[in-house]
């Protein structure tokens, strides 16, 4: 079996963020959608830790899926509601705090099983609108059942697709429930302190699926899904999954499905690819990286930045469901004091091998902003991307000292031409492991320093620093490895990565 989802980390990632955690999903509609439809739901009791104590809460999570799906189909649930109602013991704290109203956002990690596999996926940034809180005494006297006083809040938004890979019975069942509760007072503002995050698990001895959906191969009709204790086909043997981290054969995975992509839209052209608006999707966000890069020619690596870094989200996004991928393309400018370029940094090397010598370098951006692609393969369970930013860059030396003596380079002394500056990483999106765009990680690369031209105020320098710092254009010459920080993203500023944070480089 494979499920394309995994609990992913707690912050909120929106839809608008690229890659392909959930943009393709919510607006591209599957290839194959024609399976009859089931309403599911599942009434379950959690265990939440307010400031009153444990607090026993009652879940209603509900959703719209198919009946059936083939092997390798992407799931889509639609009609998600989480319905949450909360005691009047949990509220009380909020009454305390003079509030008049309350919301939410509730993070719902749902385990996708077929056979003897499983995989959490997180249905996340669920949103629930203000609801007015009851008065002390009062109930909503709308729930059957339900505790005067009690309030319910009803959490609905996107969640990812899942894929199952091996026939068989799957089932979807709701498991841990994150809730971030915003209150505000009468006068809609923030309460003090302003919300309360809580992490709910669900009570034992619970039947929590919420859907049983039957998986068949590409071969078999369609067919109900069977009951437990009913036969069911043997499950395909699990694919391989990338390891965590940065899994060393994810290239080559990329390259393998890149191929089939030729290949499907040779067989059907003009079926595929879908290209989105990108007024749809487009968005902006803020990050730092930091990270060094290698002088060879110096036998030594220079710090570079924490760069602050402008980045428009999905200028391009086309989605292309035949070969079953994802292409996102971005741009990013870097800025410092409102100029285009990474901050100076001081290093110092052994000039030829023995000769100290100390200079402050900057890299200065030129031309059009850096290009972000990033390459995704959506018919695997861990969803592997690979992302290459691709940037235009000047090098500038100045206040350079030689074994201690100050030399006078000038005032413009720097590369006789841009070079280009390529980065790539690789990660995968469930579980999120490695480099991704929304998360950040790890970038490597190479790049070809060109010769210097305007070194040198009363003599000719630029022979000596094109001697000692460019390369001859061999690929190991000049080694970058820059490390991003997650983005904050202009439409969730309250997010816990905003402000953007400074990243700690790695060698």
């Amino acid at each position: 079996m494979t499920v394309d989802a995994r609990a992913a980390a707690r912050r909120p990632i929106h839809w608008a963020v690229g890659g392909a955690l959930v943009v393709a999903t919510a607006l591209v509609p599957s290839a194959e959608s024609a399976a009859a439809e089931q309403k599911s739901e599942v009434a379950l009791r959690y265990t939440c830790p307010f400031p009153s104590g444990p607090e026993e809460v009652d879940v209603l999570v509900s959703a719209v899926l198919p009946t059936s799906a083939r092997t390798g189909e992407e799931i889509r649930p639609a009609q998600v509601a989480v319905e949450v109602t909360l005691p009047p013991t949990a509220l009380a704290r909020f009454a305390d705090l003079d509030a008049a109203t309350l919301s939410a956002v509730a993070r719902l990690t749902v385990r996708n099983s077929v056979g003897d596999k499983s995989a959490d996926a997180s249905w996340q940034d669920l949103t629930a609108p203000p609801a007015e809180l009851p008065t002390p005494g009062e109930g909503e006297g709308e729930g059957e059942g339900q505790d005067p006083g009690a309030l319910t809040l009803t959490a609905t938004g996107d969640v990812p697709t899942v894929t199952f890979g091996s026939p068989g019975r799957a089932t979807l069942a709701p498991d841990g429930l994150d809730l971030a509760l915003t209150s505000l007072t009468e006068a809609g503002e923030p309460t003090t302190p302003p919300g309360l995050d809580v992490a709910c698990t669900p009570a034992s001895g619970q039947e929590p699926e919420l859907a049983a959906i039957a998986i068949r191969g590409d071969q078999d009709p369609t067919a109900p899904a069977p009951r437990p204790g009913e036969s069911e086909p043997a499950p395909d043997p699990a694919p391989t999954r990338p390891a965590e981290g940065l899994p060393p054969t994810a290239r080559e995975k990329i390259d393998a499905l890149t191929e089939k992509r030729r290949e499907a839209l040779e067989d059907d052209p003009g079926s595929c690819p879908i290209e989105i608006p990108p007024e749809w999707v487009m968005t902006t966000a803020e990050t730092y990286a930091a990270g060094y890069a290698n002088a060879a020619k110096l036998d030594g690596a220079a710090a570079l930045g924490p760069a602050f870094m402008k980045v428009v989200l999905n200028k391009r996004y086309i989605n292309d469901s035949c070969a079953s991928t994802v292409d996102v393309s971005s741009e990013v400018n870097f800025d410092y004091g409102g100029k285009r370029q990474l901050p100076p940094t001081k290093a110092t090397f052994l000039s030829y091998g023995f000769m100290p010598t100390t200079a402050t370098m900057t890299l200065e951006q030129v031309g059009p902003p850096a290009a972000i692609h990033t390459h995704t393969v959506t018919n695997t369970p861990t969803y592997p991307e690979e992302t290459t930013v691709t940037a235009q860059l000047v090098m500038r030396l100045s206040d350079v000292e030689v074994n201690g003596v100050p030399l006078d380079v000038g005032p413009d002394c720097r590369t006789e031409r841009p070079f280009e500056q390529v980065l790539k990483g690789y990660g995968q999106s469930y579980p999120p492991a490695g480099y991704l765009v929304a998360y950040g990680g790890t970038l490597t690369g190479y790049a070809h320093i060109p010769p210097f031209e305007g070194c040198g105020a009363t003599e000719d320098l630029d022979p000596i620093f094109t001697s000692a710092i460019s390369s001859p254009g061999k690929k190991a010459d000049n080694y970058t490895k820059m490390t991003q920080a997650p983005l904050c993203v202009a439409t969730n500023p309250e997010g816990p990565d905003c402000p953007p944070r400074k990243p700690k480089p790695e060698r």
